[in-house]
């Protein structure tokens, strides 16, 4: 269980991965190796170039995502979009793949149709998370990078992007629901182990989408006025 209150750039990391070892994915997303020994957050991050603001930003959204109250002034845009960029780069050419791969390893004693139709299903989930990160890269990344350099557009604005940006991680919870309601195999630990991939791959999207919609949207809304 991790504490309460926000983190400081004077704690120690190792405490803050010790509280909750999802932070492992935000400093992998960050490019922040192990082995800090005992340093503090703020020392781990300007060791390895990181805005310091903004991992603290992730961090504590990540630890307490209720009473989460975020400071649009404190973290970097750029960096942000650093953060978003890893992490598109990890569903798509990581952990998508690899619960695709121990899905299909997992259906071993099911009929043909059974299994074309669930690794379908996935793909098509693939897909949909494949557009939607591409939106973000092609459209949203580039019209931050030009507000940022103070060059506006009349064409476009976050609000485009806020009213399509649907919950990615849905999609993800109804495969979750088929396997656990309707899976028609014996089971056992390859399939147990599918499930545990997905229930973490699900939450992890989530925490990923309200990085997007508590941190990066109103950060650019407020931009976009200045």
């Amino acid at each position: 269980m991790h504490r309460l209150g926000r983190y400081k750039d004077s704690d120690i990391m190792s405490d803050l991965i010790n509280d909750n070892y999802q932070v492992l994915l935000v400093l992998s997303r960050f490019g922040i190796s192990l082995g800090f020994a005992d340093k503090s957050i703020g020392e781990v991050c300007r060791l390895n170039n990181v805005d310091t603001d903004t991992f603290l930003a992730v961090v504590n959204l990540f630890m307490d995502e209720e009473s989460f109250e975020p400071s649009l002034e404190s973290f970097s845009l750029r960096a942000m979009m650093d953060y978003l960029h890893s992490s598109h780069d990890y569903y798509l050419n990581f952990r998508l793949p690899a619960i695709r791969n121990s899905l299909t390893k997992a259906m071993f004693d099911v009929s043909e149709d059974v299994a074309k139709a669930m690794t379908r299903f996935f793909d098509d989930y693939c897909s949909e998370v494949r557009k939607h990160m591409e939106y973000e890269e092609q459209n949203v990344f580039p019209y931050v990078r030009n507000l940022l350099e103070n060059r506006r557009s009349e064409e476009y604005s976050i609000d485009l992007f806020s009213k399509q940006h649907d919950k990615i991680e849905s999609k993800l919870t109804e495969l979750k629901n088929i396997i656990i309601k309707y899976y028609p195999g014996a089971g056992g630990n390859e399939l147990n182990g599918v499930l545990f991939d997905i229930f973490l791959c699900e939450q992890d999207l989530a925490s990923h989408n309200k990085v997007e919609d508590l941190l990066f949207v109103p950060a650019i809304k407020k931009l976009e006025v200045e």
